[in-house]
């Protein structure tokens, strides 16, 4: 209910302004526009200060620190992946470390699955399989984890993650310094070459390393993103444990992190590889989950990261400016609205373009030039193939994200919240593989059918 109000009054609050300066809502945008560029420059000159720093005086490790790490795999349906997932765990190279599987209510054979390889790690794989009836959501069972867990830190994986064999010990001396609560490795989609889909959902990751990277160098509100999240038993224990009630548990996390003054760390030199969702609705139910609990948090914390006497003000800053992203696509919508109930309403005529398309467009602009360089960075493209790609990412990102905004502030205004979560199906991958060998087959077959015709 407190989120239904705040989003309310923020939503009339935003309309009246549009309508009682409607003549002079260009100048409000685009002084919406020139703080989101001072920032963007700000943080990127940042960015480079910290680089050049750490190439001439690069971070010494300490090699005493290898605290005991519980790393732990919620698993709901996933009998197709979660035996490879768990031998790539086993294969890392960090010496002090234990792996907890928790089968979460699923429908096939994921719990016999796990059963069957407890006794092949010499007990240093655990499993927990939930009851049917058990609280749902991946929060519940992080938490139900936790309880069996002996680790100094919680590794996170999701169940069709793979890593190299130095990604622990690579990530945990992030983790060493007293106010970090936790570190997000870069995440990248493995089988990006799939389609169209996939490539932008791997461009999309990019950009977030970017963004990432950026708000790491000015110690602003790094987020961790669920896999292959290191987080400090303390911190975890500060805030709580995982918030059962949300339906984005690492947002969630992130915010109430920073809202108590823990550091969030971001380690761009680390990867987990994870499997990009090869398909149209399946990918817009994710992202509506994902934005739903991002536009949610918000709404929950907000008192909390106005006032919080923890929070340092960088983070404040940068968390607002991070809240900002959402004006954009609200103030197009209330323009637009404004503008037809005029026509419709008084008869008026349509003579200008509205502000929001001018400054949508700008700002387009600015973000495709943003993809664009976050693509030669980080994915070593080249400049013909880094603005190619740029610009079929903003356009899929547009047509993504967009009307999701619409709809998620819709659904909190007028509709029961519930905890749906969209669960992404996993090994697709393998599926396709297997797919694409019967079809050659089938086509053998064909070809030495025709040959022995011939004779």
């Amino acid at each position: 209910m407190k989120e239904r109000i705040l989003l309310f009054i923020i939503v009339i609050g935003l309309t009246t302004f549009i309508y009682v300066f409607q003549n002079y809502t260009e100048w409000g945008l685009a002084l919406f526009v020139c703080l989101m560029g001072v920032y963007f420059v700000a943080s990127s000159i940042a960015t480079k200060v910290k680089s050049r720093k750490e190439s001439k005086n690069p971070k010494v490790k300490d090699e005493t620190y290898k605290p005991f790490v519980s790393v732990m795999i919620p698993a709901h349906n996933e009998e197709s992946v979660i035996s490879s997932t768990i031998a790539r765990v086993f294969e890392m190279d960090y010496p002090n470390f234990e792996v907890i599987v928790i089968d979460d209510r699923s429908e096939d054979n994921t719990a016999s699955v796990i059963k069957d390889l407890e006794n092949n790690y010499n007990g240093r794989l655990k499993t927990l399989i939930r009851s049917k009836d058990a609280f749902p959501g991946k929060s519940a069972v992080l938490n139900d984890a936790l309880n069996l867990a002996k680790g100094e830190a919680i590794l996170v994986f999701d169940a069709d993650a793979q890593m190299d064999k130095d990604f622990l010990t690579n990530l945990v001396y992030e983790l060493q310094p007293k106010d970090v609560g936790a570190v997000q490795a870069r995440k990248v989609v493995k089988n990006k070459d799939v389609n169209l889909l996939t490539k932008c959902q791997n461009n999309e990751m990019t950009i977030d390393t970017s963004c990432q990277v950026t708000r790491d160098a000015v110690k602003g509100a790094v987020e961790l993103r669920g896999n292959g999240e290191l987080i400090k038993r303390a911190a975890l224990e500060d805030i709580g444990g995982w918030n059962n009630y949300t339906i984005t548990d690492d947002l969630d996390m992130s915010t109430r992190l920073h809202i108590k003054g823990w550091d969030v760390r971001f380690c761009k030199d680390t990867v987990v590889y994870e499997e990009g969702i090869m398909y149209l609705m399946p990918l817009y139910r994710q992202r509506r989950r994902w934005l739903e609990g991002t536009i949610r948090r918000y709404l929950e914390y907000f008192w909390d990261i106005m006032t919080s006497k923890k929070m340092s003000l960088r983070v404040r800053l940068d968390t607002i400016a991070y809240i900002s992203e959402f004006i954009m696509p609200a103030w197009f919508i209330i323009e637009l609205f404004i503008l037809i109930s005029k026509i419709i309403i008084k008869g008026a005529s349509v003579n200008t373009l509205m502000s929001s398309v001018i400054m949508g467009c700008i700002i387009g602009i600015g973000f495709m030039l943003s993809c664009r360089y976050s693509l030669r960075k980080y994915d070593k493209m080249n400049r013909v193939d880094a603005f190619t790609q740029a610009v079929i990412t903003a356009v899929y990102l547009l047509m993504i994200w967009f009307p999701l905004v619409l709809f998620i502030g819709v659904k909190i205004l007028f509709m029961k919240k519930d905890m749906k979560w969209g669960k992404t199906t996993h090994g697709l991958v393998a599926h396709e593989h297997a797919i694409q060998k019967a079809k050659e087959k089938i086509r053998q077959a064909k070809e030495e059918l025709k040959k022995l015709l011939k004779m």
